[in-house]
Formats: C-alpha cells, structure tokens, sequence
C-alpha cells in the first residue's frame, strides 16, 4: 500500500535566507503520509510514534512542488513500519522569467525517513488487511 501527497513550497514555507524550506515541513509531509496509510490500513489516524532514521540529502526552496511518497513495509500488532520519500518533481525558472517553471526529467529525492506509527487495537477496523 502507498500514499502520495504533491505539494508547492510557498513563502511562507521558507525559514532561512535564499527562501530555503526547514526539513521539518517534510516530516509534516511524511506525516500526513503516514495518516492517509493509517486510515486505509485500519480505518483510523493513529499515532506517529518515532523516526528510526532521516536523512536530508538536497535544499528545498520555495517555490518548489515536492511530492512525499510512504508505504508500510512491516506490522506488527499495533505497529506499522514505514518508509517514506520526498521529491523534488518541479523547480522555479526565475532566470527565464518570474512565472516560468520547469517539471524535472529526473526528480531529486530531498529527504528520506523510516519511521513507526500505532494504532491501538481497540481503534483497528481491519479495512485492509
């Protein structure tokens, strides 16, 4: 199972000079990620309960569109494990013009993370299992 969410960076996104992105909003994303697997998989929200690993491997910048992919890759009996991935898939042209755009042939993966969430029995509904 996989969920995918697409979002733009906007101004108000960017934390540091450059209009640089904190890595923190793609742990929102992976959040929200994990949320959509949670419901499909139990039929609730569940709790996000640690990250075993994140690695930030290239700047996010306003402006860019990234797209955060998750999947469970292991339950346990309240416990699912996930991996997640953030892409960068369209950048601004600004040296072209202030409204030009380019969709990248290859995307740049600007963050990766596993990480476990729980969903108590009690919540569980089975959707999918």
């Amino acid at each position: 199972m996989e969920a995918v969410i697409r979002m733009r960076m906007s101004a108000h996104d960017a934390h540091y000079g450059g209009g640089l992105v904190d890595g923190a909003k793609m742990l929102m994303l992976f959040g929200d990620v994990a949320t959509e697997l949670l419901i499909r998989r139990d039929g609730d929200e569940g709790l996000f309960r640690a990250y075993e690993k994140v690695e930030f491997l290239a700047p996010v910048y306003s402006g860019d569109y990234i797209e955060a992919v998750g999947r469970i890759v292991s339950e346990g009996r309240t416990s699912r494990k996930m991996e997640f991935e953030a892409r960068k898939v369209i950048v601004p042209r600004p040296e072209i013009s202030e409204s030009a755009c380019e969709v990248l042939s290859e995307p740049i993966v600007v963050c990766r993370a596993v990480g476990t969430c729980v969903t108590p029995i009690e919540k569980q509904r089975g959707v999918n299992e």
